[in-house]
């Protein structure tokens, strides 16, 4: 098994009076998909922007490639390695597929000057890594479905060096079809030796391709589970909040052999 990339142990965020966390412990795998699961309001923002270096923890430890960190900013934490796709996917729809895909890291060539038919080219060659073949890289990026802007942000993640990619509910607003085209994007994320966080309230989405999966409710890890040791029946069980944690926890035992 690969060693942990990320990791937090302990952590708890508060704001004034509100715990938005408590105590939550969680790892990421190289080449694993880690789903983390929770209604809304379950502390999943608050937790991906603490790892994305948007908060820092109140309490609690953080570790990074085996070393424990603090990041200062998101900036920091994307220098290190550690990519977030947000649900508004921090595109301008009317700019063009290339011009998103660089927004921020333009590609420079002497002068300095904008090496604009590098970008196409890159742009064209890192989506069809991806499995999409664009049409036009000059395309406004607003023209595109919602299945395929997810996929230029996961390709730029991946290009500019992503270590850690945390998907922000990229299935939440999308159709059937769409939602599998994204999710044939996060498996091959996985298969390029990144480790990604997929958030999502939705665990027939999160199953098909998850390796881990971290329950969240009310701040706290309600469950922490192998692909192995949890069937999705139960997952949805504990989602829904029906579960009796202690007899679900009993039946997982007995059904992986691990009950006395």
């Amino acid at each position: 098994m690969s060693d942990k990339i990320l990791e937090i142990q302990g952590v708890s965020k508060f704001f004034g009076s509100v715990i938005a966390l408590q105590n939550v412990s969680m790892f990421v795998r190289p080449g694993e998909v880690t789903c983390l699961l929770g209604d809304n309001g379950a502390g999943k923002s608050t937790l991906i922007k603490t790892l994305a270096g948007v908060h820092k923890p109140s309490e609690g430890k953080y570790f990074f490639e085996g070393k424990e960190t603090l990041f200062e900013s998101p900036r920091e934490a994307l220098n290190a390695g550690i990519a977030t796709v947000y649900q508004d996917l921090a595109m301008i729809p009317l700019m063009s597929i290339w011009r998103n895909f660089f927004l921020g890291s333009e590609p420079l060539k002497a002068g300095p000057i904008f090496d604009i038919e590098n970008a196409k080219r890159i742009t064209r060659e890192e989506m069809a890594k991806m499995g999409i073949d664009i049409r036009d890289p000059d395309q406004p990026v607003g023209t595109l479905s919602g299945g395929e802007r997810q996929s230029v942000a996961i390709a730029r993640a991946v290009y500019f060096g992503a270590k850690v990619l945390i998907l922000d509910e990229p299935t939440a607003a999308l159709g059937v079809k769409q939602a599998g085209v994204v999710l044939r994007y996060i498996v091959e994320a996985r298969n390029r030796g990144i480790g990604v966080i997929f958030i999502t309230h939705n665990p027939h989405h999160a199953y098909p391709v998850g390796d881990h999966f971290v329950i969240l409710k009310r701040g706290q890890i309600l469950g922490d589970y192998a692909k192995e040791e949890v069937p999705i029946d139960h997952l949805i069980q504990m989602m829904a909040g029906g579960a009796d944690l202690e007899q679900l926890q009993h039946e997982l035992a007995e059904a992986t052999g691990r009950g006395s």
